[in-house]
């Protein structure tokens, strides 16, 4: 195993995360700004507010998005595992 390989494995797993966690991270986003958006327009200061519209957001890109999110986890996992053999020797 060369400084190669574990540098592959490093920048496969961390585009893996940005790839999983970019959907929910980009919504987020989007909604609190809209939100600070819509709380600078009206004078409403409340910093609760932008909580619970970012929660159902998340949960809604997690509902149409977690079967492709565990499929492409999975199938990472699933070479990770099949490189093991060639890391032994």
């Amino acid at each position: 195993m060369s400084i190669g390989d574990v540098t592959g494995f490093m920048r496969g797993g961390v585009f893996q995360v940005l790839m999983l966690a970019s959907p929910m991270l980009i919504s987020a986003l989007v909604v609190g700004l809209v939100v600070a958006i819509i709380q600078a327009t009206t004078s409403i200061q409340e910093q609760t507010l932008t909580f619970v519209p970012k929660l159902i957001v998340i949960l809604l890109v997690l509902a149409f998005l977690g079967g492709w999110m565990f499929t492409s986890l999975g199938e990472y996992t699933t070479q990770l595992f099949r490189q093991i053999p060639a890391m032994a020797n």
